[in-house]
């Protein structure tokens, strides 16, 4: 089975006009319309950008992540936060799976209704990450 676009479905381009996706052989793409003309865009150069963003997000913040995640599943146990702590700390490794695998249909449906939405340029690169509900990082959101 093809490799599938991670975030397929919550991507818009500049314009607010939704990204489409389509597969070149076997390479995944994402399909920006300029004025007509279809740009093909690999969708691992977009998805990587992303999770890049949202790892900078959780990179030194894992700790709070740990003890937020672990109230939320209520498994607030040594064990489970330990589990937690280091699947945060080793989310490299996550996200080359999420590369590999796509995110389930489910998954996309659920971050497409809680807002995420993914704004590209014609080129492929990632102008903003739009998460409702997100904690700004440090020295971001103080204008």
């Amino acid at each position: 089975m093809p490799r599938q676009p991670v975030f397929a479905g919550l991507i818009i381009d500049e314009n607010k006009n939704p990204v489409g996706h389509t597969y070149v052989g076997d390479e995944p793409m994402y399909v920006v319309d300029d004025a007509g003309f279809h740009r093909h865009i690999p969708s691992e150069t977009v998805d990587r950008q992303v999770l890049e963003m949202m790892k900078s997000q959780v990179e030194g913040r894992e700790d709070l992540l740990t003890d937020q995640t672990a109230k939320i599943l209520g498994q607030e146990d040594p064990f489970s936060r330990a589990m937690i702590l280091n699947q945060l700390r080793n989310i490299g490794d996550q996200m080359e799976r999420l590369i590999d695998t796509g995110l389930p249909e489910d998954v996309r449906a659920y971050l497409g209704m809680m807002g995420l939405q993914i704004i590209i340029n014609l080129h492929g690169e990632v102008i903003d990450v739009r998460q409702p509900g997100v904690m700004p990082g440090p020295g971001e959101g103080d204008e």
